[in-house]
């Protein structure tokens, strides 16, 4: 995004983000990184449900549709939500990178409204990565992956260790994910909120 404030440029000194060598295969569902997640977790009733798709090189597509539940406005998707989505999907990409980050800034911009029922296609990818500092950027489209843009972000996100997860999370969710025997689901529990 061309708007964006001088904290989600990147130094002068970044590098071109590489995709990690055992990351999903393009076309791969990403599915849930925790299924309590509110943005892509299966297990959250009123939840976005958000589907991710990994693309070439460290970009991916997702989808959500929005639900009553969703809205702000009559008949409209709640800012929140769409801000919401944005950053899943833009959280999404750090698996590309296998890499654990937390969102360190999100500057949206709210283009166009997203009825309820609207399906909107998003389309994200990492943009630079500066030593712990990961730039990635997202738009979002509605009535098709090549339709209006709806919404965009421009993200900061900053490589973490997950034990700032543990050091923060509440002790209960923290100690069932951890002992989920299931490795990778283990790994990505951890991946991307704050």
């Amino acid at each position: 995004m061309s708007g964006s404030s001088a904290a989600l440029q990147p130094p002068a000194d970044a590098v071109t983000p590489v995709r990690h060598p055992d990351a999903p295969a393009p076309g791969e569902l990403l599915g849930s990184h925790y299924e309590q997640c509110f943005a892509c977790g299966h297990d959250q009733p009123h939840g976005l449900r958000l589907e991710a798709r990994a693309g070439e090189g460290v970009t991916l597509t997702a989808e959500f549709t929005v639900q009553p539940a969703h809205q702000g406005a009559p008949g409209l998707a709640h800012g929140g939500v769409l801000a919401t989505a944005l950053d899943e999907t833009l959280g999404s990409l750090n698996w590309l990178l296998r890499t654990v980050a937390v969102t360190g800034r999100l500057e949206t911009d709210f283009v166009r409204p997203v009825p309820v029922g609207t399906t909107l296609h998003l389309a994200a990818e990492v943009t630079a990565v500066a030593g712990r500092k990961i730039y990635s950027s997202v738009v979002g489209r509605i009535a098709g992956p090549d339709g209006p843009v709806a919404v965009r972000a421009d993200a900061l996100f900053i490589e973490v260790k997950v034990d700032h997860f543990v050091d923060n999370g509440r002790e209960e969710e923290i100690q069932a994910a951890l002992s989920d025997p299931d490795q990778v689901r283990r790994a990505r529990a951890f991946e991307v909120n704050p």
